[in-house]
């Protein structure tokens, strides 16, 4: 029953947690700010966890650990319910569009017409509507709650994996403890699948939904402007999440540990378990243990496990194998729309419904492996470095899968070529709309007729445009195409033939890569819990929890994010100054950050772990070593205690031999 009671905990916190990930972009289109500021509202979860993660792992470990988790499950519903509640407090979501500006305005309906900038900046109604507009602007600051929710999202999160983890090895049969463990990663990795999924659903609505009419909507779900129902999918998944806490609240605080006396109640148990030997690595909890003794021993404890160097070094692997993972996951959806020009919906579905399942799958046959193996330490150490490597090895060959950049003009080609130039602001200006007086902050794409992207009707030199919303239609175009009088539509170009053809590669090749590196996540797991004492092990999931969320969860989403915002061509403006959120990326610029940042990090992981080889296999030895002197002592012991229990034999039998002939002698007399 826990472990049901655990495995649905871990399947809450990992749908709001993929969840959180699905709508990085949604984000960063809402609240117009750039990726690294995205990276610190999802690092934010880390910093909650990092707040009492050390605390709540070494207490927890000694007191009711069902009960405290279910604590954790609350506060992570409220916490979730919290970063929705922007949507409920501000105002509409208003995308740029050049009409916003000239609303209600019938004396001029042409995106360019030569003086009508002019006229417009006369007129002495105009600087009403930015400043009606920048009264609204500290909504964008809004992003702040959505920051705090995922804070508490972090500490109600904190007791579920060192003290569940700990529960069930505890109380579990050797043999079946990794098993029981690969369960509950497994099932947290197919909560990834429905995050993404209710991301996906969600992208697709139109953020204020029900509040506005759709049809005066002029953008799909393809346009960079486009922002979903993000705040939607945060009210399930904190449903869900306040279910999972329900059953915690009956678990007992303890179970009958396998090999222990099962007490004078329970007869029936002992024809069962008096034949079980001890297993080495249980550790049940205290039941009597006061606050200020457990504080007392806090410190020492910390000092010895510090004080432990394979434990320090498989810290350090991790730590930099997880800076690599959290950066890739939590970029890789919007990698995806911006390198394969995929929608946000698409995005989401992709990798809910063929990346996290190969994960899910690895995992589990991971935990499988482990025990039909009988993997040792050193076995299992092995097993998940050389997965590692497999996956880094086929992970070089997403530099080859590369897509080219989207055709723009004046952003990735200068006007009238179609042939890519770097990136020059003042190229968005041409003799072709020198006359629009088309500001440099505008986008509001359109495709032209000659397959080219221009950053607004104005850009293209529209001098007209018939029809409304999304049908839309502009015309005579002055830059479009050589001979001028052409026509475009709303929203970029579809120019990503080269993309489909790859596409497909790319994900197959992500779920292999994928499926062969969580096969080692279970025995890497399971080496962490049997390399250290089995009284420390509570502490040193926390502890190892504690490091890993300071150093790798907190800051990797924003380096990743300020390294991603410098391959960024193409910034949107606030209505009140400032850059918002980033329209156009540099897709070859975007591969190469994103995918060297992560091998590189790789990289150095691998080389960490040749001491560490080392250090295990000396641990090894020594207590081989450790376990042949303790079994010699105590084979002397029994020795010594059988020649001494042969003599007071031989010495009775010698004084009965005594006693027989004295009454033989006797009997003849």
């Amino acid at each position: 029953m826990f472990l049901v009671a655990l495995s649905f905990a871990y399947f809450a916190k990992a749908l709001s947690g993929s969840y959180m990930k699905s709508t990085i972009t949604q984000l960063e289109r809402r609240f117009d700010i750039p990726s690294y500021l995205v990276g610190i509202i999802d690092g934010s979860f880390e910093m909650g966890n990092l707040l009492v993660i050390a605390f709540v792992s070494y207490f927890g470990a000694k007191l009711h650990r069902p009960k405290i988790i279910a604590v954790g499950c609350v506060l992570m519903s409220i916490g979730t319910f919290i970063i929705a509640l922007p949507h409920f407090i501000t105002g509409r979501y208003e995308y740029e569009s050049s009409a916003r500006w000239v609303v209600n305005s019938t004396l001029n309906t042409s995106p360019c017409s030569a003086g009508s900038t002019t006229d417009l900046r006369q007129n002495s109604e105009l600087p009403e509507v930015p400043a009606a507009g920048c009264e609204g602007d500290s909504n964008l600051s809004m992003w702040i709650y959505v920051l705090l929710g995922n804070v508490l999202r972090g500490i109600g999160e904190t007791p579920v994996q060192p003290l569940g983890i700990s529960y069930i090895d505890d109380f579990a049969t050797e043999e079946n403890a990794a098993l029981y463990v690969g369960c509950v990663q497994t099932i947290s990795v197919v909560g990834p699948v429905f995050g993404y999924l209710l991301g996906s659903l969600c992208a697709k609505i139109y953020v204020d939904i029900g509040f506005v009419k759709l049809e005066s909507i002029t953008i799909t779900p393809a346009d960079s402007r486009w922002v979903g129902a993000w705040w939607l999918g945060y009210l399930i998944a904190g449903i869900i999440t306040l279910l999972s806490a329900i059953p915690f609240w009956f678990l007992p605080r303890s179970l009958h540990v396998p090999g222990s006396d099962p007490g004078p109640d329970k007869p029936e148990q002992s024809g069962l378990m008096k034949d079980c030997a001890p297993v080495k690595h249980k550790y049940p909890a205290e039941e009597h243990m006061s606050f200020i003794e457990m504080a007392k021993d806090f410190v020492p404890t910390v000092r010895t496990l510090l004080g432990h160097p394979v434990y320090l070094i498989y810290l350090c692997v991790t730590i930099i194998q997880l800076n690599s993972l959290i950066g890739m996951v939590t970029y890789k959806p919007k990698y995806i729309e911006q390198h394969f020009r995929q929608s946000a919906s698409k995005a989401n579905f992709l990798m809910g419904v063929i990346n996290i399942p190969a994960v899910a799958l690895g995992i589990f046959s991971g935990g499988l492996l482990m025990k039909k193996m009988k993997l040792n330490i050193m076995g299992a150490a092995k097993f998940a470095f050389v997965t590692s490597l497999i996956g880094y090895v086929l992970s070089l060959f997403f530099f080859a899968m590369s897509c080219e950049n989207a055709k723009m003009a004046g952003v990735t080609l200068p006007y009238g070529s179609v042939e890519e130039t770097s990136e020059d602001k003042e190229s968005l200006l041409n003799a072709c709309n020198a006359k629009c007086f088309c500001p440099d902050n505008n986008w509001e794409p359109v495709c032209g007729g000659d397959d080219i992207t221009y950053v607004s009707p104005c850009h293209a030199g529209c001098g007209q445009s018939t029809g409304s919303g999304k049908d839309t239609v502009f015309s005579n175009c002055s830059c479009v195409g050589a001979a001028g009088n052409f026509t475009a539509t709303r929203g970029q170009c579809p120019d990503k033939e080269d993309c489909d053809r790859m596409f497909p590669y790319f994900l197959a090749l992500s779920v292999i890569t994928s499926f062969i590196i969580s096969l080692g996540g279970t025995p890497g797991y399971m080496l962490l819990i049997r390399c250290i004492k089995p009284q420390l092990k509570s502490f040193a999931l926390g502890f190892h929890a504690l490091a890993t969320h300071t150093l790798a969860g907190i800051p990797a989403p924003i380096y990743f994010g300020a390294i991603i915002d410098t391959t960024c061509l193409k910034w949107g403006q606030k209505r009140c100054g400032g850059l918002g959120a980033c329209r156009i990326y540099n897709t070859t610029a975007y591969r190469i950050a994103y995918l060297g940042l992560t091998l590189s990090l790789r990289t150095v992981s691998f080389l960490i772990c040749i001491p560490g080889f080392v250090l295990l296999s000396r641990q090894l030895r020594r207590e081989e070593r450790d376990a042949l002197r303790a079994s010699s002592a105590n084979g002397g012991t029994e020795l010594e205690a059988l020649r001494k229990e042969e003599f007071v034999t031989a010495n009775s039998e010698r004084s009965q031999a005594s006693q027989d002939n004295g009454t033989a002698r006797e009997t003849r007399l």
